[in-house]
């Protein structure tokens, strides 16, 4: 019976050293393929000093200014993969690419900065403390913040308009990151306090009892309480449109790990436990555009809400316990090998050199829908480093 035992031990542990390996070779196959992907990429634009890429549709790369909120995306994707695999040439690509999105640190226009500036000069300065960047990225803080208003106590949005007065969206809550990182840098206690509020008032806000979010909460300008409380990209303002519901798993994750306040880690949790048990999560793992998209399961897939989660789970498995952290790796194993998978995953000089096929920008608006992203990119390179750092 012993010899028995000893045998059934050993093949489980024959299992899952093979299952471990499988990934770290699938993981490494497919940052090999994506370096040689972006590696098309960027030379694709070389003569093109002023744009960048958007997406490929009808056949055409689309590309952008760097006043789009994606620009910072390919930069940094392109700095993952010097960070991936120590080639000059992708340090060449990386600041060629980062350097179009200088202007952009004194745009007031836009709570997007940290998608702009920290996913590419934020990297960058993470990879080659090279001194440079760090005045871009401090004054691209200081023009983030000039959008917070005092009396509401969070960063505003998209600018005021007929339907909004101070419209503050769950997406806001990634530019922390950006923001935490300028406290550090300057010891300058207005950004962490900024941060602090915003979070605490989305906490508050933006929330409904089962932990879904709104995409969108309003303030009176006076008063300083909502207004309104809609979800402009998703299905209906009660709907809980994927992306969102993934924006804020990463945003509150992130947090936790920049300020260790426990309120906010228990908001991730309560996120995940929403986006992990809801009947309408596919069993492989990667969401349809909106959870209560009406025509499921014939709705269209966002692999860029499949990427921001999986990534966001392989970071909030090293801050729970033990079972919570197996249940969190299982689903990001599994998000991981859908998105690596023929269906998702494209050909070499294909998909205008994307990485991942089928995401959904704005089903609502008609706009980006069953493309290629350069966020969804990015997050799903960015799952593949984490998930190879935790198995080495």
């Amino acid at each position: 019976m012993k010899h028995v035992i000893t045998l059934i031990g050993a093949a489980l542990i024959f299992c899952a050293c093979s299952k471990e390996e499988s990934m770290r070779s699938l993981i490494a196959d497919r940052l090999s393929q994506t370096a040689e992907q972006y590696s098309l990429m960027a030379e694709s634009l070389m003569d093109q000093p002023d744009q960048l890429p958007r997406t490929f549709a009808n056949g055409k790369l689309e590309t952008s200014g760097s006043d789009w909120w994606c620009s910072g995306f390919t930069p940094g994707v392109l700095w993952y993969l010097y960070q991936y695999t120590k080639d000059a040439k992708f340090l060449e690509y990386a600041k060629n690419y980062t350097a179009r999105n200088t202007k952009e640190q004194y745009n007031t226009d836009t709570h997007d900065l940290g998608f702009m500036l920290y996913c590419s000069f934020g990297n960058g300065y993470r990879l080659t403390n090279d001194e440079t960047y760090r005045p871009i990225m401090l004054q691209g803080a200081a023009s983030l913040v000039t959008r917070f208003n005092p009396l509401i106590g969070c960063i505003k949005s998209w600018n005021s308009n007929a339907k909004w007065q101070f419209p503050v969206i769950i997406d806001n809550m990634m530019n922390l990151e950006f923001l935490m990182w300028a406290y550090r840098a300057s010891d300058d206690e207005k950004y962490r306090d900024i941060c602090i509020s915003h979070a605490d008032k989305t906490m508050q806000n933006h929330f409904r009892p089962d932990y879904s979010s709104f995409h969108v909460v309003s303030y009176d300008t006076i008063t300083g309480r909502p207004e309104k409380k809609n979800t402009a990209q998703g299905f209906s303002d009660e709907s809980a449109w994927a992306r969102g519901q993934a924006w804020g798993l990463y945003g509150f994750t992130m947090l936790y790990r920049e300020t260790k306040e426990s309120r906010y880690l228990d908001q991730a949790k309560h996120i995940a436990g929403f986006i992990l048990h809801h009947p309408n999560l596919p069993a492989d793992g990667i969401p349809y555009w909106d959870f209560n998209a009406p025509d499921i399961p014939a709705a269209q897939r966002d692999a860029s809400a499949g990427a921001i989660i999986c990534s966001a789970l392989i970071e909030l498995s090293t801050f729970v316990e033990a079972e919570l952290s197996k249940q969190y790796l299982s689903v990001a194993e599994q998000q991981i090998r859908t998105l690596s998978s023929p269906e998702y995953f494209a050909e070499k000089g294909a998909n205008g050199h994307f990485i991942l096929k089928h995401s959904v920008g704005s089903l609502p608006g008609n706009s980006e829908v069953d493309v290629p992203l350069t966020y969804a990119d990015y997050y799903y390179v960015e799952a593949l480093l984490r998930y190879q750092a935790l198995n080495p």
